[in-house]
């Protein structure tokens, strides 16, 4: 991926004081409305733009997470696009689905965590894109990328006028095929996705806004692939023989899991690769502005979003060693095998209907020393009887392994189908109201605040049943749910100048959310307390023409998380169960960023964080046996991060550096297992022929580490780490050595 060449601001969590308003005093013809509105370029202090956040060590297919203190979902950072979640909630339909970074946004950053608690309710930061509009003229953009494992994306855009009154189009194709690093034995790419828009755009006389209406096509699958390695002392980890991290695949060789359907009691197969693993969404966004004789500036932003999603996914829980008396044998041919096992968890959701409606408006004036927002945001959802079918199967431990038939399984391989099988299905609603004020209280102080009131509706059914072996839902009643919660959120930020370059801060951020009917999956009714999360922050900047500079320390509180975690029995690695855990988490910590510019064309932006990750009120019961992890780390979650980002520029030439440093993350709930530190490296260089042509070149992972992360799936309850020296096991981990190659254009 391109590195992103973004406008430098303050720390996330810091809310700047500016925005310029819209107007004219003269009449303006259309054409002049519309090339101002194209030439005008507004400084966006809402966005945190030297954060990189698409430079991605994982994969090529989402932006990174952006550390808060916090474990990160599977959905990722949260994504906008033309202010409006590209989802509503990440599962079933993942964002990566139906939005990637493209020439069809015409804009993409890194909305700040005050802005995204104010407007939306919610905690976190987000990637804030919107998409291109009809223009005047003629443009024409584009970007060809390539990798050196034969990744292939094509990415066009075409704008321009239909007619001389203000008539505009905008039309757009997006493909990618993408191999990845390590090779499937079923299927050429990893990940295959296709995006397409179509839309026209209509500009006001007298530069009074515009509106859009868009059309956007998404259809989009992707294969998830985990690392076997040998675990060692000190975290370290140490590649097989037969497996290489990254460039081996550990899905099964022929791509394909048995399940039973928990509606129908049917068994079916289902691929990895194709329409079983692929979601087809269809977009309709209506979205502009319109400035109001009375000076206040209206936004407004609708969505009307319909998807059909199916999910295939397999997840490696444990690896154990079997003789030839164990009776296993290859499912392909019947042949006796003996050596490592991996037991493997499949599941799989069939083509499921969501749908959401939204809208978003808003009304923004500067009054004096002022700047007033006020606005509402609709969100309607809906998921018509989500399943999440599941089977237990073992295979070889090796690359593209083969399926195993055991003394257990059916004559295909499968066992416990539906154990832990999930299902829900009905409508969640959120209506929130909104309001903020950027306030020059004086030349040195500045003062923001907002506020967010959202009521919250979730009506549908859920089953209580329990998912013992070969459960389906043909004979089991629905228990309904119906819910109703007021949340309240927003935050106030202060800044005062003590002198021309120096000053303080401090920030305050709070939100609120309850449950969503996805949390009703499981055979369980869950607790809807009140999940509420504070942010405090206070701190110093220094700001000359060659340093800028912030530091503050924070404390961060989320009580009330759900978890299910699938563990396996330390006693007993065959066996595995489904554990719903509520707990609480807080974060201590102290962030330095700044940016230098020490001489002309030179650029470094250097981010230091220390923090201290802790679990609370974090007990459990697996296996007949009682846990407490309470004041434990959380996983997954570094204590020391450090993100280094240099670049230069001279004449035709931009060459740029990115590292990211990661302390030790513990890989297990006792926190005996961990991985030891690592680095992400990018690096690359980008000429500009001409106005209109600039190519590129990226190195991930220049120095090439092997080393694994995340969590290791199947080892959550060891409580001690020297017999799993020298054992096998599974994790996540970091693309291997990969050079990317990419032509933009823009005409």
């Amino acid at each position: 991926m391109r590195k992103s060449t973004l406008k430098i601001t303050a720390l996330g969590i810091l809310l700047s004081c500016s925005n310029l308003a819209f107007g004219q005093k003269e009449k303006l013809s259309v054409q002049d409305s519309v090339k101002l509105q194209e030439k005008l370029k507004i400084t966006n202090s809402k966005e945190d733009n030297n954060r990189n956040v698409m430079l991605n060590a994982s994969n090529n297919t989402s932006p990174r997470d952006v550390n808060i203190g916090l474990p990160s979902t599977v959905g990722g950072i949260t994504i906008l696009e033309n202010d409006l979640p590209v989802v509503y909630f990440f599962w079933p339909e993942l964002p990566n689905k139906t939005w990637r970074q493209s020439v069809g946004l015409e804009k993409t950053g890194l909305l700040k965590m005050d802005q995204l608690a104010n407007t939306m309710g919610d905690l976190g930061f987000a990637v804030n894109s919107y998409s291109q509009t009809g223009t005047q003229d003629l443009k024409v953009k584009g970007k060809f990328t390539t990798s050196s494992f034969g990744w292939l994306q094509g990415d066009v855009n075409v704008s321009g006028p239909i007619s001389k009154n203000g008539w505009t189009y905008t039309a757009g194709a997006f493909t990618n095929f993408d191999p990845s690093t390590y090779k499937l034995g079923f299927a050429r790419n990893v990940d295959e996705t296709k995006i397409f828009r179509a839309g026209i755009t209509k500009y006001f006389n007298d530069n009074k806004g515009k509106i859009t209406a868009l059309y956007k096509y998404a259809d989009s699958y992707n294969v998830g692939n985990y690392a076997v390695f040998q675990y060692g002392e000190n975290g370290k980890i140490t590649e097989l023989n037969n497996f290489r991290i990254g460039r081996d695949s550990y899905v099964v060789n022929d791509g394909r899991i048995k399940m039973k359907n928990n509606l129908t009691g049917e068994s079916y197969w289902a691929d990895m690769a194709g329409n079983d693993n692929a979601t087809k969404s269809h977009n309709i966004d209506v979205f502009g502005n319109y400035m109001l004789n009375s000076g206040w500036n209206f936004k407004f932003s609708s969505r009307f979003h319909f998807a059909k999603t199916a999910i295939s996914t397999i997840i490696p829980l444990s690896i154990f060693n079997a003789d030839q008396s164990a009776g296993y044998t290859l499912a392909s041919n019947g042949q006796a095998y003996s050596g490592n096992v991996g037991t493997q968890l499949a599941m799989h959701t069939p083509s499921t209907p969501t749908t959401n409606i939204a809208g978003r408006f808003s009304l923004n004036k500067q009054i004096n020393n002022h700047n007033v927002t006020i606005g509402l945001l609709e969100q309607y959802y809906n998921v018509d009887q989500y399943t999440s079918n599941r089977s237990f199967f073992f295979q070889t431990v090796e690359a593209q392994p083969q399926r195993l038939v055991g003394p257990n399984t059916d004559s295909d391989g499968f066992y416990n189908y539906n154990v832990g099988s999930e299902y829900h299905s009905g409508t969640e609603n959120k209506l929130s109201v909104y309001a903020s004020d950027e306030w020059k209280v004086s030349d040195n102080f500045n003062l923001s605040y907002g506020i967010n009131l959202r009521h919250q509706m979730i009506d549908g059914e859920f089953s209580l049943a329990p998912r013992y072996p070969g459960f389906t839902l043909q004979d089991t009643e629905f228990t309904p749910i119906k819910h109703n919660w007021f949340h309240i959120g927003g935050s106030v930020n202060a800044t005062y100048n003590i002198n021309k370059n120096f000053g303080v801060l401090a920030n305050f951020l709070y939100t609120e959310e309850n449950r969503r009917l996805e949390s009703y999956s499981q055979a369980f009714d869950p607790n809807t307390k009140k999940i509420k999360s504070p942010l405090g922050a206070v701190g110093i900047f220094w700001n000359t023409d060659y340093i800028q500079l912030i530091s503050q320390a924070t404390i961060l509180k989320k009580n009330n998380y759900l978890n299910r975690f699938n563990l396996v029995n330390p006693s007993n690695t065959t066996q595995a169960e489904t554990v719903t855990v509520y707990y609480d988490i807080q974060t201590l910590g102290w962030t330095t960023d700044f940016i230098v510019k020490p001489f002309k064309g030179f650029n470094l932006h250097y981010l230091l964080t220390l923090q201290n990750p802790m679990y609370k009120n974090f007990k459990f019961n697996a296996f007949g046996k009682d846990y407490d992890y309470s004041d434990n780390n959380v996983l997954g979650v570094s204590k020391v991060l450090m993100e280094i980002d240099p670049s230069y520029t001279f004449n035709k030439w931009k060459v740029w550096a990115s590292f990211r440093y990661f302390s030790k993350q513990f890989a297990n709930l006792t926190n005996v297992l961990y991985f030891a530190p690592r680095w992400e490296t990018f690096g690359g260089a980008n000429y500009t022929f001409n106005k209109n042509v600039n190519v590129g070149a990226t190195v991930i992972n220049f120095l090439n580490q092997r080393g694994a992360s995340g969590t290791i799936n199947g080892a959550e309850l060891i409580t001690d780490a020297s017999p799993y020296y020298g054992k096998l096991l599974t994790g996540s981990y970091i693309m291997p050595l990969t050079l990317q190659f990419s032509v933009n254009f823009n005409f």
